[in-house]
């Protein structure tokens, strides 16, 4: 803080921004970055501040809130225009100059986001992988067989008694995913595969389980799609499905209908208590986010569906919007 403290903060930090440690801010779950500066000399600070705190900040679990202004929204659709630098007469000259260091500040800490997505693109490329997949899960990982182009993520903290990576970083771990496949020009869209053959001839393999969420019920993997058909057929309750969860065969002795349904009946109502719970546009992490959140709230779910990324299923919201994942909200 600037100066005296007149809020009702009981523990507060009087230091010059660019003094700042990552000790010093340990305690802390948010830090809210409301930088500002006016002279000709001092609008770069709006990215040296920036740079200071998203550097002494990484690697931690505190999340860091950025105070932005209007001149750094966009006034078109394309998204590669901001109202400081368009042509239009309703943004004082006066306040360009600000509005303009601040939407640089901005593009910036974007481009910092990118480095990391390019990173791991790099990394796929000098290893022949074509695609990334997070499932979230350490089990669901391990017993996972990836094909020869595909890279699947792991996190230091199942392996270790550590935060590694911090909890901002993990909650979002599937949308890394989403866009380093992209870069590589893969495809992370979930769905059925078109023409579904007997042999997939590239290492894939055919699972027989229960649900795809239930790795521990699976009985064998397999390449050829009729012997997966057999195994799925002589256990009642099992089917069979491809390397993206969805399912491809039911077994004969499972009762009609997808078993990634489930048993829940719909609709039903689930609280939710986080205001970042990802909406998706299908069961699974393997299918793209809407780039909408829930929010807190009370939702109604019309259908239930085993998927990649959640132990506990997915529900597809009455709204329209999407799915979510059922590990993060309560059924009331």
């Amino acid at each position: 803080m600037r100066g005296e403290n007149k809020t009702a903060a009981s523990k507060t930090l009087k230091k010059d921004l660019f003094d700042l440690t990552a000790d010093d801010l340990k305690e802390y779950d948010v830090v809210v970055d409301a930088f500002g500066a006016w002279t000709e000399d001092s609008l770069p600070q709006h990215s040296t501040s920036l740079k200071h705190l998203c550097d002494i900040l990484s690697g931690t679990d505190t999340r860091l809130v950025i105070v932005g202004g209007a001149g750094s929204l966009y006034v078109n659709p394309e998204h590669t225009m901001c109202v400081c630098v368009s042509d239009g007469p309703d943004f004082p000259d006066i306040f360009k100059p600000l509005a303009t260091a601040m939407a640089k500040a901005l593009g910036e800490l974007r481009t910092r986001n990118q480095k990391l997505i390019e990173l791991c693109a790099d990394i796929c490329r000098r290893n022949g992988k074509s695609r990334i997949i997070w499932f979230g899960d350490k089990d669901k990982t391990l017993n996972y067989s990836p094909a020869a182009d595909e890279m699947i993520l792991t996190v230091h903290r199942w392996f270790a008694n550590k935060s590694c990576p911090g909890n901002w970083m993990y909650a979002r771990m599937g949308e890394l995913a989403e866009k380093v496949t992209a870069a590589l020009g893969g495809s992370a869209s979930g769905g059925a595969s078109s023409g579904t053959v007997e042999s997939s001839g590239t290492g894939t393999l055919y699972r027989v389980r229960k649900t795809w969420a239930d790795a521990k019920s699976q009985k064998g993997a397999y390449k050829v799609l009729s012997n997966a058909k057999k195994c799925a057929d002589k256990n009642a309750g099992y089917s069979v499905f491809d390397a993206d969860g969805n399912v491809v065969y039911v077994g004969s002795q499972t009762s009609s209908g997808s078993p990634s349904s489930g048993s829940s009946e719909v609709p039903f109502l689930v609280k939710v208590s986080t205001s970042d719970l990802r909406i998706r546009k299908g069961p699974g992490t393997n299918y793209a986010a809407t780039g909408k959140y829930t929010g807190v709230g009370t939702f109604t779910v019309v259908e239930v569906s085993a998927g990649l990324g959640s132990d506990a299923g997915w529900g597809r919201l009455k709204s329209g919007a999407g799915w979510v994942s059922l590990d993060y909200a309560k059924r009331v």
